[in-house]
């Protein structure tokens, strides 16, 4: 049955495992579990963070901390994290998600299964990734992503990452499903659109989901939907 709300000490500090839904933001999901945590106990100010941002567009594992297990968010945000990508082949967009429309458009003709595994091969191991534009990596003070909406000239620098595994679950000339194991800092759209030049086909993300991070699983997390329906009907 698990543990009912008044054995968890959220003030001490626990470890929340959440599967985030499509369209909130990580901050969506942490505003909600705080104000539920805090009518529930009573308590008026509670620390509550996230070991890991998801974009809108994504779903997947979110690690939650409570309390003084807030102090350990840096330590899990650095674990290797693990996605379920699926990537569109034959167009790109400038956000390199679905969050644009897309710009230009490519033949996928020559795309054969052997063809992609073979290109995938040069992104495996520590490799250089220039972040997207639309991300909210920091120039001159603001996000990157506030300087791509206003049609702002940007020049991002590419930074080390490790992908340590690759993997082709699901192949068509129109779409391919990965699955993705990689370091901390990793950005999943720019891997997309890095392989869309590979190719020679252009290709953007339309969909992620995150299985894992460090030892922490997707299949273990919480809906936060039945969590607050669970810990309300106590």
């Amino acid at each position: 049955m698990g543990k009912s709300i008044e054995e968890y000490d959220f003030q001490k500090g626990e470890v929340l495992l959440f599967d985030k839904e499509l369209d909130w933001t990580s901050f969506d999901l942490v505003r909600k579990l705080r104000n539920f945590l805090c009518r529930q106990t009573g308590v008026k100010k509670l620390k509550v963070g996230h070991a890991g941002t998801l974009d809108p567009k994504a779903t997947g594992l979110m690690i939650v901390c409570t309390g003084k297990e807030t102090k350990n968010i840096d330590a899990i945000q650095a674990k290797e994290k693990e996605y379920v990508a699926t990537i569109k082949l034959g167009a790109t967009t400038p956000s390199f998600d679905l969050e644009t429309a897309e710009d230009a458009t490519f033949p996928t003709d020559h795309l054969t299964l052997e063809f992609v595994s073979g290109k995938m091969k040069d992104f495996i191991g520590e490799i250089d990734q220039v972040p997207p534009i639309f991300s909210a990596v920091k120039i001159e003070g603001k996000r990157a992503y506030e300087h791509a909406r206003k049609g702002n000239d940007i020049v991002l620098q590419p930074k080390k990452i490790t992908i340590s595994e690759l993997e082709i679950l699901n192949f068509s000339k129109e779409e391919i499903v990965l699955r993705v194991v990689c370091s901390k800092g990793t950005y999943i759209r720019s891997l997309a659109r890095d392989l869309g030049v590979a190719l020679g086909s252009g290709a953007y993300l339309v969909g992620l989901c995150r299985t894992r991070i460090g030892d922490f699983r997707l299949e273990n997390a919480w809906d936060l939907q039945k969590f607050l329906e669970k810990f309300s009907a106590e």
